[in-house]
């Protein structure tokens, strides 16, 4: 009784987690679309010869606010686990090693910190910057509970949870994992604190030094990663994190080296826009008319099947808004292609759910662009994708 008593608990919090999760991801669907309207006309008023240092001042001010709002927006994503990862197989090891350096040159130097790292771990497959957002934001969050000081302890291991494990904690499967821990000897935790962690905005710091988001992004990332996340604390005892990512057996590759960033060349094509949103439309058009290029809005599917239809052959681009009312961006593609198998797509959204960028490309776009975009990213990409056969 007791065992699915924890379970039925278990199972409860994770459906809550669910639905804000859900929520969280809508809310920040329609920021990203306020951002891009920020960050994009902020980037093009840079532009302007005629402006003086001091407004080029306060527009950069503006521009760096929207990117922090960017960086929040990525955040909720990562807890609503909407937020595009680039899995490779991953020794968890350095990346702890690599923490330790950078927390001895920024946390007090009355915390000790100590690595316990297990021989021959096993591979993971993980986004390595990911997971050093795991490490490091489990790390402050350790500081700040010792404000006199004490010890912060990194360890890993391999592990396997049998099936008696698995009983007792719902969602998790049996299997070989590796185990990654951070703990503290701070002031800890009761119940009731722990029990609302990882729900975004939740925060025991005090107003203006902690957005609440820190662990609601790390839950996220976690069981984007097919991990299992487990907090145990009280009370002046301290307390300690641990996270189980699956175990794989693939071998370290070397990084490709990413090509050199050129400036984006213009060009004269056509280009048919495709957006619900009037000002991201009107942007987007600026963007692309600074380019030289000729551009064509339309504000939902159906219509933008209308234009192409109509506009065929001088129109040489699609940049397509994925999240749409009516017809999806998803139905307003595969409609395209029925037209003409050879339209050349671009998709843009905030919402790069679980590697979808992949699933567009392979059922017929070109390339994915996440919003709010940088206008020379889009930009290069237009012209890549135009240049391309």
């Amino acid at each position: 009784v007791t065992k699915e008593m924890m379970l039925q608990k278990q199972l409860v919090w994770s459906q809550k987690m669910e639905a804000v999760g859900i929520l969280a991801g809508g809310i920040a669907h329609d920021f990203n679309n306020l951002l891009q309207v920020i960050l994009g006309y902020s980037q093009i008023i840079l532009q302007r010869e005629a402006l003086g240092d001091k407004a080029k001042a306060d527009i950069q001010k503006i521009t760096s606010a929207g990117r922090n709002g960017a960086e929040l927006v990525q955040r909720l994503l990562a807890f609503s686990r909407k937020a595009e990862s680039h899995l490779r197989p991953v020794d968890v090891n350095p990346h702890a090693e690599q923490l330790k350096n950078i927390l001895e040159r920024t946390i007090p130097k009355m915390i000790q910190i100590r690595l316990l790292l297990g021989k021959n771990i096993a591979t993971i497959k993980a986004d390595p910057s990911q997971l050093d957002q795991i490490l490091m934001n489990l790390a402050l969050n350790a500081s700040d509970a010792m404000p006199d000081g004490g010890t912060l302890t990194i360890e890993t291991g391999n592990v396997f949870l049998d099936n008696s494990y698995c009983q007792t904690h719902a969602g998790v499967l049996p299997g070989q994992y590796v185990s990654l821990g951070v703990s503290d000897n701070g002031f800890g935790m009761d119940d009731t604190t722990r029990e609302h962690i990882f729900e975004p905005f939740f925060t025991t710091k005090e107003t203006g030094k902690g957005t609440g988001l820190g662990l609601a992004m790390v839950y996220g990332i976690v069981k984007q990663h097919g991990g299992y996340i487990t907090c145990e604390s009280e009370p002046g005892q301290g307390t300690q994190f641990k996270i189980y990512f699956p175990a794989v057996e693939i071998p370290e590759t070397v990084p490709a080296t990413k090509p050199e960033e050129v400036i984006p060349k213009g060009g004269i094509e056509t280009i048919l826009l495709v957006d619900d949103e009037a000002v991201l439309r009107d942007m987007g058009g600026e963007i692309l008319g600074q380019g030289g290029y000729t551009v064509l809005n339309a504000s939902n599917g159906a219509q933008a099947l209308e234009i192409y239809m109509k506009e065929r052959q001088r129109i040489s681009l699609v940049i397509l808004d994925l999240v749409m009312p009516g017809m999806s961006g998803k139905r307003c593609l595969e409609e395209l292609l029925k037209i003409d198998p050879t339209v050349k797509v671009i998709v843009a959204s905030g919402l790069s759910v679980d590697g979808h960028s992949k699933t567009f490309i392979r059922e017929g776009a070109r390339r994915f662009v996440s919003k709010p975009y940088d206008v020379t990213h889009l930009l290069k990409t237009v012209r890549d994708v135009l240049d391309a056969n």
